[in-house]
């Protein structure tokens, strides 16, 4: 009984979690207002400025294919290297808690979205192409198993609906 009601249940069965919550702060502000607003589809420009406080802004548009600035970042890339980063930075710390040397990371991540006759799209998956470089030879075998714990971790491929897989390769770094 808490407060006089009675509750099916013991309060003291009720599950203890230790979870945290994390916040995040960004700020989006429309550049391509070309004089007339939104007055005609074609008569703006999709610019904007992305920016997080204390950080450099980033310049962003919509993608091309949607009247959108080729020499800026669009959202579905960023998307797509937000699971890449993610997946990194999680494959480097459990590496470095295994006593596995990582010297060199990159990825060339694929991102494939689906547009609808309606104009509406979705991402169906994503395929990240980490190459990786490690101290020793001995260290590659483990690293399969250090990307497949880092997919579980990331939190950005945890929040999505859609399969994100990765094709990794590694080697180790010799010495000439």
């Amino acid at each position: 009984m808490v407060d006089g009601i009675i509750l099916p249940y013991s309060i003291n069965h009720i599950p203890k979690t230790n979870m945290k919550e994390h916040t995040y702060h960004t700020n989006l502000q429309w550049t391509g207002n070309t004089g007339k607003g939104t007055e005609n589809y074609r008569g703006y420009e999709r610019s904007h400025v992305i920016s997080v406080e204390g950080k450099k802004p980033i310049e962003s548009s919509s993608d091309p294919s949607f009247r959108g600035d080729k020499s800026k970042y669009n959202p579905e890339e960023m998307f797509v290297a937000s699971l890449s980063s993610c997946h990194m930075l999680w494959f480097l710390h459990l590496c470095s808690d295994a006593s596995v040397v990582v010297l060199e990371y990159a990825d060339a991540a694929v991102g494939k979205m689906t547009e609808t006759d309606d104009g509406n799209g979705k991402f169906s998956e994503v395929i990240l192409y980490p190459v990786v470089k490690v101290r020793e030879e001995w260290m590659i075998e483990k690293t399969a198993a250090l990307h497949d714990k880092a997919h579980h971790f990331c939190f950005i491929a945890n929040s999505v609906n859609f399969p994100v897989r990765h094709e990794a390769v590694c080697s180790h770094f010799i010495d000439q």
